[in-house]
């Protein structure tokens, strides 16, 4: 593991930023950088319409390539999705919601992921990097 001498506590750390945010979706009031632990979602601690803070999780073993997951808890579904919504944090466990690129033309500016029921559980000592994307709304979650 390449997280061995480490631990998880980084990683797990900025999750549970992001997850209370997720929860909360409202303004700290402060201003912060343009980091994946910013007290707030959005462009600014003015905006109130983002939800989420969509992630991209790299493994120790990935090579450089994002951790991919199916968008469906269908077997034989093998379309799968990079981006995730952290959902729950417990120590050094994340589960974390996939999302798929919205389809929809007339939304895509402003909605640019959507939601599926395809959700999976990581150790975080399986994980090394972590890259966040701007932060957005995300329907029926």
């Amino acid at each position: 593991m390449c997280n061995e001498n480490n631990g998880c506590e980084c990683i797990a750390e900025i999750l549970t930023v992001i997850s209370v945010l997720q929860q909360n979706a409202s303004c700290c009031g402060d201003s912060c950088l343009d980091t994946c632990d910013r007290k707030f979602l959005g462009t600014s601690v003015n905006s109130l319409q983002a939800n989420t803070r969509p992630i991209m999780l790299y493994t120790c073993a990935g090579n450089g390539t994002p951790l991919a997951m199916p968008i469906s808890k269908d077997p034989e579904e093998e379309t799968t999705s990079t981006i995730f919504r952290v959902e729950k944090i417990d120590g050094c466990c994340a589960t974390f919601r996939v999302l798929t690129p919205n389809t929809d033309e007339t939304e895509v500016a402003t909605i640019p992921y959507v939601a599926t029921n395809s959700f999976f559980t990581m150790n975080l000592n399986c994980c090394c990097l972590l890259r966040c994307l701007n932060d957005t709304y995300v329907e029926c979650i």
